[in-house]
C-alpha cells in the first residue's frame, strides 16, 4: 500500500460522467468522474504518491474507472468493493457552466471505507465532494476527517455542485462543517456564495483563514488567490488558454496544490508567500492544461 509522510490519501466518489457530445444532448459519451478520482489521477500523474479510497462495484463502469486509476499509478488497495453498480452523472452544460443530473442512490460509489484508523499514515488527506454529502459514505467522510484534522493535514475542497436531484441546501452543513476542521480549504467563489449565502466570498477566506488555515479562492478565469492569518492576501492571475472544456479544472488545480506542498517536502498550512505564489502558479498551469482539450487529464506544469 502507498503511504507516508509523502504521500496523499484521496477519500471520495469515483464515478461515471455523461457528457454530449458535440453539443448534442442527444448523444453521450461516458468518461471517468468523480471530483476526488480526478484529484487521485492528477497527483499520481503529478509524481505524488496517492492512495485513492473509493467505492467500485462489478459493473462495467467501475472496470472502465478501475483501469483509469491503476494505469495513472494510483494504489487502490483501501477502496471498498460491492456487487452494486456504479453511480452516474449526467452533465448538462450551459451558460452558467456544468449541471449535473445525478443516479445516485444504491450504488457501490458511495459505499465508502471508515479510514479514520489509516489517516496518520499519510502526509496529507484529501477529502469533499459528493461523498462528502451523501450517506452512507458522508459519515465515512466525516470520521477520517476528525482524525486526519489531528493526525496529518487535512484539505478540504467542498466541491458544490449544481445539480437538480439534491436539494439547493442538501450537504451545506457537512461542507461548512469540513472546512472548519480542515487546514487547507481549496474552493470556488461559487462554492463559498452557496455555503454562506450574502457573505462575500473574500471575506469568508479571511475568516476560515484566521483560524490558521491555508485557504485558496479560485475564481475561474480571473484567477486565484491564497489566504493565510499572518500574511497579506497572494494572487495569481489564470493561465491564458484556449479553452475546450472546463470539466475537471477545479479538480486539476487541487491536484496541482496538493502535489507543489509535496514536491517542496512539505504538507504544511503555514507556507510563506513565496511559497504559496509557486504553489498557486502551479495549480493555475494545471488547471490550463485540462481546460485546453476535452476529459479531466492534466498535463504536468513547465518546471515540475
Amino acid at each position: 500500500m502507498t503511504g507516508g509522510p509523502g504521500a496523499v490519501l484521496v477519500l471520495g466518489e469515483a464515478l461515471v460522467d455523461l457528457v454530449p457530445v458535440g453539443g448534442d444532448g442527444g448523444v453521450r459519451e461516458a468518461r471517468f468522474g468523480g471530483a476526488p478520482a480526478n484529484v487521485a489521477v492528477g497527483l499520481a500523474g503529478l509524481g505524488t504518491p496517492v492512495s485513492f479510497a473509493g467505492g467500485l462495484g462489478d459493473d462495467g463502469f467501475a472496470a472502465m474507472i478501475e483501469a483509469r486509476l491503476r494505469a495513472a499509478g494510483t494504489d487502490l488497495s483501501l477502496c471498498a468493493r460491492s456487487a452494486l453498480p456504479t453511480a452516474l452523472a449526467v452533465a448538462e452544460p450551459d451558460a452558467r457552466g456544468t449541471g449535473y443530473h445525478f443516479h445516485l442512490q444504491d450504488t457501490a460509489t458511495f459505499r465508502l471505507p471508515d479510514l479514520s484508523a489509516e489517516a496518520a499514515g499519510f502526509g496529507a488527506v484529501y477529502v469533499g465532494g459528493l461523498a462528502a454529502v451523501v450517506e452512507p459514505a458522508a459519515s465515512a467522510v466525516r470520521a477520517t476527517a476528525l482524525a486526519a484534522a489531528g493526525q496529518s493535514l487535512l484539505v478540504v475542497d467542498p466541491n458544490v455542485r449544481r445539480d437538480r436531484t439534491l436539494g439547493p441546501d442538501h450537504g451545506a452543513a457537512a461542507l461548512r462543517d469540513l472546512c472548519g476542521l480542515a487546514q487547507v480549504v481549496k474552493a470556488s467563489d461559487e462554492d463559498l456564495e452557496t455555503l454562506w449565502p450574502g457573505v462575500p466570498p473574500e471575506e469568508t477566506c479571511r475568516k476560515l483563514a484566521a483560524g490558521g488555515r491555508l485557504v485558496v479562492l479560485t475564481r475561474g478565469a480571473r484567477g486565484s488567490t491564497a489566504y493565510t492569518a499572518t500574511a497579506p492576501p497572494v494572487s495569481v492571475p489564470a493561465t491564458p488558454v484556449e479553452v475546450v472544456d472546463t470539466i475537471g479544472a477545479g479538480d486539476a488545480f487541487a491536484a496541482g496544490l496538493v502535489s507543489r506542498m509535496c514536491a517542496r517536502g512539505s504538507f504544511t498550512a503555514h507556507p510563506g508567500p513565496e511559497e504559496v505564489r509557486d504553489m498557486l502558479s502551479h495549480a493555475t498551469q494545471a488547471a490550463a492544461s485540462v481546460c485546453a482539450r476535452a476529459g479531466t487529464e492534466l498535463s504536468a506544469p513547465a518546471g515540475s
